[in-house]
């Protein structure tokens, strides 16, 4: 194993994740659901509270892990989440009140998030979580922005794609729509970004402009 290698493990085993994180972590291996790694639910946790967040959005719900984490670091905040699949966002529910997360800080949005995000409110929410559907990273990012206040943050899991971004070789739309969405960013004045390794990568944007 290669000290790259060594270090990336050594990331994600330091984590210990609260019972009712670790819980729905296991339902989502059984279910085939695949969540933020602990290294990157604890950054994004960091983030939360680093932001002192009240208000939060995230797309794409899973059955509640990276939900949890983002209430474990805002523990004033509400969380308003959006999924496709009902089923699963009836697991993720049920995974926050077994974590003992109060009913009216989640807002679940069951339906397709380009549907679902033109009719959210401009510039309401500290933090957006962006995990859903990598083919339209790209318009989720710019719909993330738009719903960011000033100074809020966009996160982006997976940003890395499987270890595919950084291959020049692949050239699938999914891989090539996170490379795009790297650089543009990383050279926008309109954000200040950066992008960490571990994982499956994150992309970090705190929201400078409208």
């Amino acid at each position: 194993m290669s000290e790259k290698d060594l270090n990336w493990k050594f990331a994600e085993d330091i984590v210990s994740e609260p019972d009712g994180v670790a819980r729905a972590r296991e339902h989502s291996l059984e279910l085939g659901v695949e969540a933020v790694s602990p290294a990157i639910g604890a950054q994004i946790s960091v983030i939360a509270a680093a932001s002192r967040a009240t208000s939060m959005i995230e797309i794409g719900t899973g059955v509640g892990v990276s939900g949890l984490y983002l209430l474990g670091g805002a523990p004033e905040a509400t969380l308003t989440t959006i999924d496709i699949e009902v089923d699963h966002q009836q697991d993720a529910r049920d995974a926050f009140l077994a974590a003992g997360t109060a009913p009216g800080r989640v807002r679940l949005i069951p339906g397709r998030a380009s549907q679902v995000l033109p009719r959210m409110n401009d510039g309401s929410y500290d933090v957006v979580l962006i995990d859903a559907d990598p083919e339209h990273v790209i318009e989720y990012v710019e719909h993330g922005l738009r719903l960011a206040r000033l100074g809020g943050t966009v996160l982006v899991p997976h940003a890395l794609w499987r270890g595919r971004v950084a291959d020049p070789v692949k050239r699938d739309r999914a891989t090539t729509d996170f490379r795009l969405l790297l650089t543009e960013v990383s050279t926008s004045g309109a954000v200040r970004s950066a992008l960490s390794p571990a994982g499956d990568g994150l992309l970090q944007m705190t929201k400078l402009t409208d």
